[in-house]
């Protein structure tokens, strides 16, 4: 049998933070991922010992329309190659769906204080682990040069903007 969807639940959402879906300056902007009610406190447990989470969240602000389903440039910008939809890390894809890695803070009863979740306020989260290094990629990670150029100021401060 054939599987053509999955329904995944919404276990967070993202408050505060960024707003305005901007492609840079995400950098040192703390947010919290408030877990759900009915899901108890005790599911956190130890998370507080890592210093980082892996945060799956949802582009609910996009929308199935803007699914792009062919090769295009990098923020439409014609010096980049055009690449396909599987290369590119936004809301157009087809499951809508990023990974995050934000430092965690603290705890607090269900809120998780984070830096550098580059979610958006509102956003709905479908998981998040502790992260482990055992899991992270294993040897050299390599890409082209346009990614490193598109994102030199991805991670910069955001109060530089």
């Amino acid at each position: 049998m054939s599987t053509q969807s999955i329904e995944v639940p919404v276990i967070a959402e993202v408050v505060g933070g960024h707003k305005g879906r901007l492609d840079d300056f995400k950098g040192g902007v703390e947010s919290i991922i408030r877990l759900r009610p009915e899901f108890p406190e005790e599911t956190l447990q130890g998370i507080e010992e890592f210093s980082h989470l892996q945060v799956t969240w949802f582009f609910n602000f996009g929308s199935p329309e803007d699914v792009a389903l062919h090769a295009r440039s990098p923020r439409d910008n014609p010096d980049w190659p055009a690449t396909g939809t599987f290369v590119h890390h936004n809301h157009r894809r087809p499951a809508r769906l990023a990974t995050s890695f934000p430092r965690l803070l603290r705890v607090d009863g269900r809120d998780l204080h984070v830096v550098d979740l580059d979610a958006d306020d509102g956003t709905l989260v479908v998981d998040l682990v502790a992260v482990f290094k055992e899991f992270l990629p294993r040897g050299n990670v390599t890409q082209p040069a346009w990614p490193s150029e598109m994102l030199k100021d991805y991670w910069r401060n955001a109060a530089e903007r």
